[in-house]
């Protein structure tokens, strides 16, 4: 008998428990540590921040359902992981020792690295269903008094997609409130070229974002260096190509959000062995760290290099497609560690995501998401809209069922129609 802990219970850690459940032996264990027991949607965050989803309409109560399938649950969260050990310290002072481990926990949202970011000073945030909460009374205030908008990502921050999610679903809300015309918007990114999203560009994301951009009136920095934010105002540095300031904006603005870079969590943040520097764990080919085999590591925790050298640091987004991926790579593998074979299974890390604008969007697809890559295409259209809400219901129906299918490479491959499916050689999915 042994005992597997997944440590996270995000879009990554519960997958991986259903997943994992199907790949364990009648005779092992499998328990999901996390901080509470509620599962958010967190692609759905920048809708709750606007108005268009309340939160009890993407959340779920993890617990009981966890109940259903046989696993275990222990929702006081981790305080520290002791990999010499095989224990992690729980947040009540107790403890849980495991034969295997799993990390799905997601980032730490480093909003101190920049003074005054984040909801301790003066910018909102989507990175959290409460965030989104409060967000969405700025958003109120900003209708009863508009004034500019300052939108998008810091530097070291590795997950633009939504930071262009708001900023246009921010000029879809306005234009429906008849608001637009009194709010200015400025895109503020590290990002050497508008689409650039931490991967050098997929397909034709350059052009597909600047020209919807200039559409909508939205104006842009990159190569953006946040050196601090105060009430009303943020200070950029623009660089050049060899991180040399060229210019300086003071930009004043009414609302604001602004993604962080990311680290690792406090309870892994430092560990020698499991994390780099940043405290992003790194792992094999087979989602497995080097220095303990036997743990693994999935999702936004994962170290993953930068695609290439930038003025400024930017990161390399972990989509969902990605994390399945690595799900589905960790489970075989671990499965197969369980009854005394070696691990085979490596993840593909392709990329497919939908881009919600508020009433169309831009598609991806990146097959490796790392370049040089075998397919390198991107659409734009009404219909990613429509995609990004059937997905939504069709991923929150799976986790309250409680099933491990592949949801994002069945539906989305879907959406993307069949055409296209032919044009990149896979087979739809049934």
């Amino acid at each position: 008998m042994s005992h597997i802990v997944v440590l996270g219970a995000g879009l990554g850690g519960v997958i991986m428990a259903y997943e994992m459940k199907e790949n364990v032996r009648p005779s092992d264990k499998l328990t999901v540590v996390n901080l509470g027991s509620v599962y958010s949607f967190v692609p759905s965050n920048p809708w709750v921040a606007v108005g268009w989803r309340k939160p009890e309409e993407i959340t779920v109560d993890l617990e009981p359902i966890f109940k259903r399938l046989g696993i275990g649950f222990r929702p006081e969260g981790a305080k520290r992981v002791h990999p010499e050990k095989n224990r992690i310290e729980l947040n009540d002072g107790s403890s849980i020792d495991y034969d295997y481990l799993i990390i799905a926990t997601g980032p730490d949202l480093a909003f101190d690295e920049i003074p005054g970011l984040g909801r301790d000073g003066y910018t909102q945030s989507i990175c959290q269903l409460s965030h989104a909460v409060e967000a969405k009374g700025a958003f109120d205030d900003l209708l009863k008094a508009p004034g500019p908008i300052v939108v998008g990502a810091v530097q070291g921050a590795s997950c633009f997609g939504p930071a262009y999610e708001f900023a246009f679903i921010l000029d879809t809300a306005l234009r429906q409130a008849r608001k637009r015309d009194q709010v200015p918007i400025t895109f503020v990114t590290p990002e050497p070229y508008i689409g650039h999203l931490g991967l050098d560009g997929v397909g034709d994301t350059k052009g597909l974002l600047e020209s919807a951009m200039r559409e909508r009136h939205i104006k842009w920095i990159t190569n953006a260096k946040v050196t601090k934010v105060e009430k009303g105002r943020m200070y950029v540095e623009e660089v050049d190509e060899s991180g040399m300031t060229k210019t300086r904006h003071e930009l004043p603005f009414a609302f604001s959000m602004m993604l962080p870079a990311f680290r690792g969590v406090p309870a892994i943040l430092g560990i020698e062995g499991l994390t780099n520097p940043r405290g992003f764990v790194t792992i094999d080919k087979y989602q497995r760290n080097p220095a303990f085999p036997n743990i693994f590591a999935l999702g936004v925790c994962v170290a993953i290099p930068p695609v290439g050298k930038t003025p400024l640091p930017v990161g390399v987004p972990k989509t969902g497609f990605m994390i399945e991926s690595m799900v589905t790579a960790t489970a075989e593998n671990l499965g197969t560690l369980l009854r005394g074979d070696l691990p085979r299974a490596v993840a593909s890390w392709n990329a497919v995501c939908l881009a919600d604008f508020g009433d169309e969007g831009i598609a991806f697809v990146a097959q490796p998401q790392i370049p040089p890559r075998n397919v390198n295409w991107s659409s734009q259209g009404k219909w990613v809209h429509a995609a990004k809400i059937g997905f939504e219901k069709y991923f929150l129906r799976k986790v309250r069922q409680g099933k491990a299918e592949t949801v994002y490479e069945k539906l989305t491959l879907h959406l993307l129609g069949i055409q296209k499916l032919k044009e990149i050689e896979l087979e739809p999915a049934e």
